[in-house]
């Protein structure tokens, strides 16, 4: 892990975030409740004194939002949502308790901002939950339902690809979606691996 870059004084300023300033200036405004001048300018003051203070690196070279990805991944994203409802009501409605497992899906884009984006989904998602994430490797840990099979983990695990796939379609950058199609024509030469 590398250790984060400082800015020089002068270009902590001119790095400051402005719309981390303006969501931290409304947070302020929401917990005092009331939007007065003073509070508007206090909440000001510290947003930017957190933002000078505890500067964080730039989200805009790590996102692009796309907006036809973002309808396709949203999309999508709700039909997941019911599919998966659908499938783990069919597992607690068997007769017999359902198999779980705990998989290791390796992500192609294992910038911090794309893995915690899919980790998110993945989580949110019913029938599985992320136990785990490897920063280093990039590896997302996942507990699945319905494990019991190999078909079945290796669909958790294709499941898991295809919405890192449109998560970064949706918001990642150049690099990262050349990365996934890099792994995608890769799959077509060689085959599937693990």
């Amino acid at each position: 892990m590398t250790s984060p870059q400082r800015l020089p004084e002068a270009s902590r300023l001119r790095a400051t975030q402005w719309p981390m300033v303006a969501g931290l200036t409304l947070l302020w405004m929401l917990l005092w409740g009331t939007p007065t001048p003073a509070n508007i300018v206090t909440g000001v003051l510290v947003a930017l004194f957190v933002v000078l203070v505890f500067p964080l690196p730039p989200i805009e070279k790590q996102a692009r939002p796309h907006p036809l990805g973002i309808v396709r991944f949203t999309a999508r994203f709700a039909l997941d949502l019911v599919v998966s409802s659908w499938r783990v009501n069919r597992y607690l409605l068997a007769p017999s308790r359902p198999r779980c497992a705990v998989l290791g899906v390796a992500m192609r884009c294992p910038g911090d901002l794309m893995l915690t984006v899919t980790a998110v989904c993945v989580t949110a998602v019913p029938g599985s939950t992320v136990l785990e994430v490897d920063r280093r490797s990039g590896t997302l840990y996942l507990h699945v339902m319905g494990g019991e099979l190999e078909e079945e983990r290796d669909r958790a695990r294709r499941d898991a690809l295809r919405l890192e796939t449109r998560v970064v379609r949706a918001f990642g950058t150049r690099a990262d979606i050349d990365a996934i199609r890099a792994s995608e024509s890769a799959q077509e030469l060689f085959g599937r691996w693990r």
